[in-house]
């Protein structure tokens, strides 16, 4: 690790601190109905909106239905992005039903999993209608889960947690879309194309044929980060030279996905008059988002160039890979298969802990403040007493509602790590390698996929029937099911009656951030160790001992 690396990742955290409290006071704002300087401009176009679909915007919802509203707009945005890209087939390379079906899933999921080659594969008006489109919807609507899941911790006695359509419309028109049109200017201005052109066919100087790819590559390609999406206009993805062409415009691209999720800390301290437990969330955030980083680059200080830009390095392709495995963002500017097994089981580790720093746009916050309420019953077991968070009880109800929650990740990601690799289907996905890095390559894969990542080891092929169905389960499970249950327990609390009571566990201090971080850890050593065993850990014994 180099001193210029080590300054690039503290100007990372730096710059990210400071915009933590200007990015969460306006989401409050704008969640909580304040004046902002976007109001004279959007608010017209939000009243025709509501109109238009004959929404109530001061009908808040229960959980129940908010969380209707989010499974049934998530499936609508499927169904209308399956449509498109079958639509594509007579003018472009079509798709099979089982690819699209996977696609459609991925996009409408925000993990953005991708078994094809954007460039070849995919029409200018599918990646701006169909890709575009489902990246600022999808990430509004899990923006909208996120802030619900805060409104209703900080309610008192409450039946209803917010009205889902509002939430969505307000993050579009007051988040998502401005930040993504100066976001993509900047780009463009980095050198980011954006252009309608026809693919241009060159001679190289040995006289060989190249088609080098355009296209309106600018505008997808801030949204997909801001949105924590992660779907590359190229095959390549974030090492594609028109998607990332420089170090400057791959930092304010890291930059893009780290800022919401961070700043919703702060949102969560205006909301529930907690500042303080706030800046705890975020600084359990940074962290682990720190040690992720000094132990990536120590793994990598074994590794070499290959898989790599020359234009980012080792220390600009560890920052982008730590970034973007924390905050559910695909968007890879390097071979995540060239890493070195110890390395490659950072950004694992990264996504098994629920992408808790910074985490995904909306469910970083549910995912942390689920683990601080867990980590507050086992205090609770520990002193004898009933745990309370925000002075609300923390009984059997939440508690069952908090461990379902920690418990469908294992429950979808091994069995379907297990019928991979102990059937032929599963198996023939292995191109290149097999042994520990080939048992990696799979579970990585529905891991990316249950986390809606979307990121993978390209030594795994994906493209087959077998993992077009099981990674499309796995992203249902992990956008829908989790959502669901986040929901659930914001209503429950939101219910809940606030009391002070003596000898409650402060969640405002250093102390309290060392019980999150710990009980993440110790939950996800207890829940995965023995694959981490077998995968990782066993090829980097056989890496250092030379054994082949």
């Amino acid at each position: 690790m180099t001193f210029r690396g080590v300054g690039q990742d503290i100007l990372f955290l730096l710059i990210v601190t400071a915009l933590v409290r200007p990015t969460g006071t306006y989401l409050a704002l704008v969640f909580t109905g304040g004046r902002t300087w976007l109001d004279p401009i959007v608010q017209p176009i939000e009243r025709a909106l509501y109109r238009l679909a004959r929404v109530d915007a001061a009908l808040e919802m229960t959980w129940a239905e908010y969380a209707t509203a989010f499974v049934i707009f998530g499936l609508a945005g499927t169904l209308a992005l399956y449509a498109i890209l079958r639509g594509q087939a007579p003018l472009a390379t079509p798709l099979t039903p089982d690819l699209a079906a996977n696609t459609a899933i991925s996009f409408s999921t925000t993990a953005t999993w991708q078994a094809y080659a954007g460039e070849t594969t995919m029409r200018y008006p599918t990646q701006l209608v169909g890709l575009a489109g489902q990246n600022f919807l999808a990430g509004a609507a899990g923006l909208a889960v996120g802030i619900a899941f805060v409104r209703g911790l900080a309610r008192d006695g409450a039946m209803t947690i917010g009205n889902f359509w509002v939430d969505v419309v307000r993050a579009v028109l007051w988040v998502l879309l401005p930040l993504s049109v100066v976001g993509g200017i900047a780009l463009m201005v980095l050198g980011v194309p954006m252009n309608f052109d026809a693919y241009t066919h060159v001679t190289t100087l040995d006289g060989a044929a190249q088609t080098i790819a355009q296209g309106p590559v600018a505008a997808l390609e801030f949204i997909k980060q801001l949105g924590t999406n992660g779907g590359g206009f190229f095959n390549a993805n974030g090492a594609h030279p028109y998607e990332n062409p420089t170090p400057l415009a791959n930092f304010v691209e890291m930059l893009a996905i780290a800022g919401l999720p961070a700043g919703l800390t702060y949102t969560f301290g205006r909301f529930t008059g907690r500042g303080r437990d706030g800046w705890v969330l975020y600084g359990v955030m940074v962290a682990l988002f720190g040690a992720g980083l000094v132990a990536a680059h120590s793994a990598e200080r074994r590794g070499t160039m290959e898989g790599k830009e020359v234009r980012f390095g080792i220390n600009g392709s560890v920052l982008t890979a730590v970034t973007t495995s924390n905050g559910a963002t695909g968007s890879t500017n390097a071979a995540d298969d060239s890493l070195t097994p110890l390395a490659g089981a950072v950004l694992l580790i990264n996504m098994l802990l629920g992408e808790i720093a910074f985490g995904g746009l909306g469910s970083g916050i549910y995912s942390i403040l689920m683990v601080a309420m867990l980590g507050l019953f086992v205090t609770g077991l520990m002193v004898g007493r009933t745990p309370h968070y925000l002075g609300k009880p923390l009984r059997s109800v939440e508690m069952r509602l908090i461990v379902l929650y920690t418990i469908v990740m294992p429950l979808v990601v091994l069995p379907l790590t297990a019928l991979a690799v102990l059937t032929s289907a599963g198996l023939a996905g292995l191109t290149t390698n097999g042994g520990p890095h080939g048992l990696t390559e799979i579970w990585f894969a529905y891991t990316s996929a249950f986390a809606n990542n979307g990121q993978a080891f390209a030594g795994l092929n994906a493209n087959t029937s077998f993992y077009n169905a099981t990674t499309a389960a796995a992203m249902m499970a992990g956008r829908f099911a989790l959502g669901v249950i986040a929901l659930a327990l914001a209503g429950t609390l939101g219910r809940s009656r606030r009391r002070a009571t003596d000898g409650d566990v402060p969640t405002d201090t250093l102390l309290f951030g060392g019980v999150i971080i710990g009980t993440a850890l110790i939950v996800g050593a207890l829940t995965y160790a023995p694959p981490l065993v077998l995968g990782p850990i066993v090829e980097h014994a056989r890496m250092v001992s030379g054994v082949p």
